[in-house]
């Protein structure tokens, strides 16, 4: 379970540059930045994406909504899915079903999703309003499958951070959730700026490295989108001199997938022209590890990874590996509490 109060985890920071480790609370993190420095948030908010059913001969089964490719149409993850083939359905509550349409080369199924009409005619695709809304009354939240519960009523409001607006994902950007409006208005106060981007966090998040060679694992591609007016508000704060701090490791990926490096000048031994954000959306499948090391911030606010995660990976190629291995040996040793409803570090 959550802490009583979001910000009152606990908060690990860890000083990149001599090893130190320090052990905070959350309210604590406006001491660490500064007037002039950018948090970079993520404002997407997690929809009801897991529908609980079952099929013709009364078993249950389950299909998980990742993304809406139109015309009713999802592609989605499913259980029992040696079960469920092409032509079967869920019935998840009367008159609303999901049809399984085809399995894709990811390993999910595209899904067409059948909502009876109210006055009892041909049964088909039903208006996107009208789908969405039976996705919100009989859908539950998807909470990590390391939390072995099902959704109840607080985390409704908990597994949403504050600054939480447009639903897409199927997870939350756990590291946002240790913010309070008290919090964010402290910061704000301090002269800390605020900036937003947006990316749609997919089941990928959870999928762990299972391969030898982590070159050859196969992300799922997510939403984002970087506002022309943050991206202005970055190139701005590093041009004064001041810092990017990423909430979270989805800011992160959405931060590197947009960011343009400077031009290498060797003979200055700086760069030539500075890197810059581009504004825009897209799909990104971006995998930052190392030894890669990310250009785009200069600090981060994570929560600590499951191993062999991705997010795991990212977070070793921001501080490096004997780093990191150093601070979750402490975490572990001083019982910070890892994983969605966690405690905090801060990449200093």
């Amino acid at each position: 379970m959550p802490a009583e109060r979001r910000d009152a985890s606990r908060l690990l920071v860890v000083h990149r540059a001599d090893g130190r480790l320090e052990h905070r609370t959350f309210r604590d993190l406006p001491g660490y930045l500064g007037a002039g420095d950018a948090l970079v948030v993520n404002t997407t908010r997690v929809f009801k994406a897991r529908l609980l059913g079952h099929r013709d001969s009364g078993a249950p089964a389950e299909v998980l909504l990742l993304r809406e490719t139109g015309d009713a149409t999802w592609e989605a993850m499913v259980q029992p899915g040696a079960k469920l083939k092409p032509g079967r359905r869920v019935h998840i509550a009367p008159g609303f079903d999901a049809e399984i349409l085809e399995a894709t080369d990811r390993g999910t199924r595209m899904v067409r999703l059948h909502l009876a009409p109210a006055d009892d005619s041909t049964d088909g695709p039903a208006p996107r309003a009208a789908l969405h809304a039976a996705i919100a009354n009989y859908g539950h939240l998807p909470l990590p499958p390391y939390i072995r519960r099902g959704d109840g009523p607080a985390d409704a409001e908990r597994y949403q951070t504050v600054f939480a607006r447009q639903e897409g994902s199927v997870a939350a950007p756990t590291a946002g959730l240790h913010f309070t409006p008290e919090l964010l208005a402290a910061l704000a106060a301090q002269g800390v700026q605020r900036a937003e981007v947006l990316l749609h966090v997919g089941a990928g998040t959870f999928k762990p490295v299972d391969v030898e060679d982590p070159a050859a694992h196969v992300m799922h591609a997510e939403w984002y989108d970087v506002p022309e007016a943050t991206a202005r508000l970055l190139d701005a704060t590093r041009a004064a001199g001041r810092r990017v701090v990423a909430v979270g490791t989805t800011s992160l990926r959405t931060l590197e997938s947009v960011y343009a490096p400077g031009v290498p000048d060797a003979a200055a031994g700086t760069d030539a022209r500075a890197g810059r954000y581009r504004a825009g959306s897209g799909e990104t499948a971006i995998f930052i590890r190392p030894p890669q090391r990310p250009r785009s911030i200069d600090a981060l606010v994570t929560n600590f990874h499951l191993p062999r995660s991705t997010l795991l990976m990212l977070v070793a190629a921001v501080a490096g590996y004997d780093l990191m291995r150093h601070a979750y040996d402490v975490a572990v040793r001083e019982r910070y509490r890892f994983y969605s409803y966690g405690d905090a570090m801060l990449l200093l």
